[in-house]
């Protein structure tokens, strides 16, 4: 039995051989994202971030979905009749763990997209630091046809990854586009059949494991970060993240790669990491 089992109402955490599946778990809602919810992931990334047994996390859904995006009724209906205090709270919640905490998460994250993506789940979906989805995937962004834009950072997401055309052609049409598709425009790496979907990720996962996870952490941070500065500043800023990873890593992890290529001739830069 995991530890974590009934630990939160709308999310399900299973730890295995070093991946944290973590699950939105309300298939009877295609996993769209409430209040509830979404004040549980944050609770749940901050736990899996300071829990050794879980060095990468996989995000995924329960059921037929991935996530519908935000919960309408009780996003709109329920939240607007409030006072505008708690909408602030609200939205707040939302963002934290979907894009604040994701986005620059300490551990290598995936977001395995088993079935519906729409709305808002674009935001933790382009956070996530890599992506796989199931061709029978489909994803959308049906907010004009609600009578309302895109919301939370839904518009960034997409400007960053599909860019231009293909961002305005979904967000202006609300039509909807496969896991082939998503592959093919830049939202996700790859797309597999849905019953190849675990597995592709599984080996991805093993892939991450076996690099150093200081190391690994360092490159794609300051990749995130470099691309909101200019050269110069990257200059400085991917030349400290070397150094601190250097300072950081109690595994030696470059002198013992330069060691293993150089001297011992055991690995090839490209093929393998270094024997750790």
């Amino acid at each position: 039995m995991s530890k974590y089992q009934g630990r939160w109402k709308t999310v399900e955490v299973e730890l295995d051989a070093g991946i944290a599946w973590v699950m939105l778990n309300r298939p009877e809602k295609r996993n769209a994202m409430s209040p509830t919810l979404n004040r549980e992931m944050r609770d749940v990334l901050e736990t899996l971030e300071q829990d050794a047994e879980a060095r990468v996390l996989v995000l995924t859904g329960a059921g037929s979905a991935w996530t519908a995006g935000m919960d309408l009724k009780e996003y709109f209906r329920e939240v607007d009749a409030g006072p505008e205090i708690l909408q602030e709270k609200i939205r707040r919640e939302a963002c934290e763990w979907q894009w604040k905490l994701l986005r620059m998460y300490a551990k290598p994250t995936i977001a395995m997209v088993n079935g519906w993506c729409f709305g808002g789940g674009f935001s933790p979906l382009v956070a996530c630091d890599l992506a796989i989805c199931a061709d029978e995937a489909t994803f959308g962004l049906s907010e004009i046809n609600w009578g309302i834009p895109p919301g939370n950072l839904v518009s960034k997401a997409m400007a960053d990854t599909v860019g231009h055309r293909q961002a305005l052609y979904y967000i202006m049409t609300g039509k909807t586009f496969d896991g082939k598709k998503a592959a093919e425009m830049g939202l996700v790496n790859m797309s597999v059949p849905l019953q190849q979907l675990r597995e592709t990720v599984a080996t991805l996962c093993q892939d991450l494991l076996d690099k150093n996870p200081v190391v690994l952490r360092a490159a794609k941070n300051g990749f995130k970060r470099c691309r909101e500065l200019t050269w110069e500043q990257n200059e400085d800023y991917l030349y400290a993240k070397l150094d601190q990873s250097r300072l950081l890593d109690e595994e030696g992890g470059r002198e013992e790669g330069m060691k293993q290529f150089l001297d011992e001739k055991s690995i090839k830069p490209g093929l393998q990491a270094y024997k750790r």
